[in-house]
C-alpha cells in the first residue's frame, strides 16, 4: 500500500453546473456516455466522479486513460486498479486477475500503453470530498470502517494499510445490512456514496448511498444498469437503461 497525502483530495464547490458520481464502470465507457448525453452534459460547467473501479470485465477497458484525462472526470482507486497495480510485482496476483477478474483485456495493451495506464492508476487518490450544494460528499470505492468518523478515515488512510484496504475491497458493512437492515451513519460527513458491490438498486441508508448496479452484468436480470447520481446542486438518480420500476 502507500503512504501519501494524495490518498485523499478535496473538491471545491461547482458554482458553474452540476456534478454527478458514477458507479462501477468497468470498461462500460460509451454506456456512460449516453447517459450524459440524454442528461445534456456540459462538459465545460459539469463534472462526474467515479467510485473506480473503471477497468476489467466490460469491453472498453482500453478508453480509461482517455477519460481519467478529461479536465471533467475524476476517480478514485477501486480494488480492480489495485489489481492491475499488483499485477506489475506479483505472477498470482497478474494470473488471478487476467483469468478470472476481467482482466484479460491487459494482454492485447501494448507495453508503452501499458507503462502509462499503470503510471496514471498509481496516481488516483482513494477518498475524495466534494463540496455541494447537498452538502459536503464523501466517494470510496468499497467502504469506511464502521466507527471511524470521516476525518478519522481522512488520517488514518495516510499510514493505515488497513483502512486503506478496507476503503477499496470491504463488503462486511454490506453484508451486515443484508441480515439487520441498518447500519451506523458515518460522522462528519452528510452523504457517503459508494460502489463495489452491485445491488439490484441504487440503496440509500443512513448516509451511505450505494451506486454499483452492476454495468457489466447484462445477463443478470437484477442488474445490467449503470448507475449516475447527481450530487449537485441537488440529489437526483440516474440509470441507462433506464429502470422499468
Amino acid at each position: 500500500m502507500e503512504h501519501s497525502d494524495q490518498l485523499f483530495r478535496f473538491f471545491h464547490k461547482n458554482h458553474l453546473g452540476r456534478d454527478f458520481v458514477v458507479g462501477d464502470l468497468h470498461g462500460m465507457f460509451s454506456v456512460l456516455e449516453v447517459l450524459l448525453e440524454k442528461l445534456d452534459f456540459d462538459p465545460v460547467k459539469d463534472r462526474v466522479f467515479s467510485v473506480g473501479d473503471l477497468i476489467d470485465r466490460g469491453p472498453e477497458s482500453y478508453r480509461v486513460l482517455e477519460f481519467l484525462h478529461k479536465p471533467w472526470f475524476h476517480s478514485v482507486r477501486g480494488n480492480h486498479e489495485m489489481m492491475l497495480i499488483n499485477a506489475k510485482s506479483s505472477k498470482a496476483v497478474y494470473r488471478s486477475w487476467t483469468e478470472h477478474n476481467g482482466g484479460s483485456w491487459w494482454e492485447d495493451i501494448e507495453a508503452a500503453q501499458r507503462n502509462k495506464i499503470y503510471e496514471c492508476l498509481k496516481q488516483l487518490p482513494i477518498v475524495f470530498e466534494v463540496s455541494c450544494d447537498t452538502g459536503n460528499i464523501g466517494i470510496v470505492h468499497a467502504d469506511v470502517p464502521v466507527g471511524l468518523s470521516w476525518l478519522d478515515i481522512i488520517h488514518a488512510i495516510q499510514h493505515d494499510e488497513e483502512v486503506q484496504y478496507y476503503v477499496m475491497w470491504s463488503r462486511d458493512r454490506y453484508k451486515y445490512i443484508q441480515v439487520t437492515k441498518e447500519t451506523l451513519a458515518v460522522d462528519g460527513i452528510d452523504l457517503l456514496v459508494v460502489g463495489h458491490t452491485p445491488v439490484a438498486k441504487p440503496l440509500h441508508i443512513e448516509n451511505l448511498f450505494y451506486i454499483d448496479t452492476g454495468a457489466t452484468f447484462i445477463q443478470d436480470e437484477d442488474l445490467g444498469y449503470l448507475t449516475l447520481l447527481q450530487i449537485h446542486p441537488r440529489i437526483e438518480v440516474h440509470q441507462y437503461p433506464e429502470s422499468l420500476d
